[in-house]
């Protein structure tokens, strides 16, 4: 549901794998969640131009997001349990991504730097007033800097009446992710009376893997680990996941949701063994490790 995927040219919607993906959710009776409306990366450059080439007006901007955010909520309204609407428009230290929705949209100015995101917002809710809204992104469970940013964030949505629901924790973690730094994001983000998301779940295993979700540093190759099937690895991958599932446990008020970034280590954007299948969908010491815990509460 990307925007190159589902809107790939201007005047240009392809439903099909979408559609698809919703019928299967409702086949199986599983709860869809949309990603993403507005977002910096994999969106069609056409977007941000005219018809010379020349960057788009503020207003001509808002008019394209609206249109795009109406569309293709619209379909599914009524279907979808709610949408990723702005994904990952924070710098790590908290501040804006200078991104073109931003650029453009804030035209520059402090006192619209928000803009961009309050009018994502609005026009997902008009769209469709009874779903779920969702702001997600990376490294706010590593980085109080870029958490308190989507702290602020939240904050500045409810000050002006905008509905938000939830804040999706990505959560790519690794081996020594500090639970310390995990709690303080569920318990910080939460209090501002949001609930909280493990939106994209999976556990690098490779010791000095690049951290976030950039997926131009990020990928298969440089995350790569030749320890990974080995016993070592495997067990510090199952008590990692139990560690932070008995969070997710003490916090079951708030955090609403958990879903891995993929079904089994063979189809991973990552390399090593991140998931709690390998790569013969065959439950690792992982999957069990999230199961006695479960079972414990």
């Amino acid at each position: 549901m990307k925007f190159q995927s589902i809107h790939p040219q201007l005047n240009q919607y392809n439903w099909v794998n979408a559609d698809a993906f919703m019928d299967f959710c409702e086949k199986n009776k599983m709860v869809p969640i949309g990603h993403t409306l507005v977002w910096h990366s994999q969106v069609p450059r056409w977007v941000f131009t005219d018809d010379a080439g020349n960057p788009l007006t503020r207003d001509a901007l808002l008019a394209r997001m609206k249109e795009h955010i109406t569309t293709v909520v619209t379909r599914y309204k009524g279907r979808i349990k709610g949408w990723d609407v702005v994904n990952e428009a924070l710098n790590e230290d908290g501040t804006m991504r200078p991104t073109p929705w931003y650029n453009i949209i804030s035209e520059g100015k402090e006192e619209q730097k928000y803009d961009h995101i309050v009018k994502a917002f609005e026009y997902a809710h008009a769209a469709d007033p009874n779903m779920e809204l969702y702001y997600n992104d990376y490294n706010l469970e590593s980085s109080k800097a870029k958490c308190d940013g989507a702290v602020e964030i939240v904050k500045y949505l409810k000050s002006k009446g905008i509905r938000i629901d939830g804040v999706g924790i990505q959560m790519h973690c690794n081996l020594n992710s500090s639970i310390e730094s995990i709690e303080y994001s569920i318990k910080t983000l939460s209090a501002t009376g949001v609930k909280v998301n493990a939106t994209e779940l999976d556990i690098r295993t490779q010791e000095r893997a690049p951290r976030g979700a950039d997926v131009s540093v990020v990928n298969r190759q440089s995350t790569a680990d030749s320890t990974a099937a080995s016993d070592l690895t495997q067990q510090r991958l199952a008590d990692k996941y139990a560690e932070i599932f008995k969070l997710f446990m003490k916090y079951n008020t708030v955090v609403d949701r958990v879903t891995f970034w993929g079904i089994y280590d063979g189809a991973s954007w990552i390399g090593g063994s991140p998931l709690l299948f390998d790569t013969e969908y065959k439950p690792k010491k992982a999957f069990d490790a999230v199961i006695k815990v479960a079972q414990q509460k």
